[in-house]
């Protein structure tokens, strides 16, 4: 056998080789590819796209021990149980979807956006205090913002926001905040207008696992 000949059948083997090796490398990259993807969709809320309760409790708490202006904001759908009766599951989904979508866009990338459940959702991002008042009426007007179903027909939608902060709170726990917050939040419930927690939040007792608000406290947004 010449050398050249010699050179092909050495090239042909080792290119057989390769390709036979990479076979179950490519069938394992796509395992991996599709394992990824499987966990990606079960850290988010299939309707909305929203980071589920774990995934978000895991960010949002990267969030506070990272920067020092954070926020933590809750939200609730007013009378979502109406427009589900009136108009039906499928209007309800798509008002949930939307509010999701707002949540997404008013906060950002580098926020966590949660669905907790039902029609509560969460929000943990950085947001320093000279802009709170300013950007709070902002989400309040985005969630007050009539949403188009698929058919044409419109719905006039509100949802209540509660937030709170760690320099008022005087605390970083994420459980602690989000207590605070939804206290402020059912303090101005449908009354059109989000609420900054102040540290007597912090102290109001829970009723049927949800915190009762308390009056006095700072309000920014629509009018109810």
């Amino acid at each position: 056998m010449d050398s050249a000949l010699r050179t092909q059948t050495r090239f042909g083997q080792r290119a057989l080789l390769l390709t036979t090796a990479a076979v179950p490398l490519t069938g394992w990259a796509v395992h991996a590819i599709a394992l990824h993807k499987k966990i990606a969709a079960s850290r988010r809320d299939p309707l909305t796209g929203l980071l589920r309760r774990d995934a978000y409790t895991a960010r949002a708490r990267r969030l506070l021990a990272r920067h020092g202006h954070v926020a933590v904001v809750m939200v609730d759908a007013d009378r979502f149980k109406e427009i589900n009766d009136r108009l039906g599951h499928a209007a309800g989904d798509r008002v949930l979807a939307s509010i999701a979508a707002r949540l997404t866009a008013w906060a950002g990338p580098r926020a966590a956006v949660g669905r907790l459940g039902g029609d509560e959702f969460a929000v943990v991002l950085q947001l320093p205090s000279d802009r709170r008042a300013l950007r709070l009426e902002q989400l309040v007007r985005m969630l007050h913002t009539p949403v188009v179903l698929d058919d044409g027909r419109t719905v006039d939608v509100a949802a209540s926001v509660g937030a709170a902060t760690p320099d008022v709170i005087g605390a970083r726990d994420l459980t602690r905040l989000q207590r605070a917050a939804d206290a402020a939040l059912y303090d101005g419930k449908h009354s059109g207008r989000a609420v900054l927690a102040t540290a007597a939040h912090a102290t109001v007792p829970s009723l049927n696992g949800r915190r009762a608000g308390r009056p006095g406290t700072a309000m920014w947004g629509r009018a109810a």
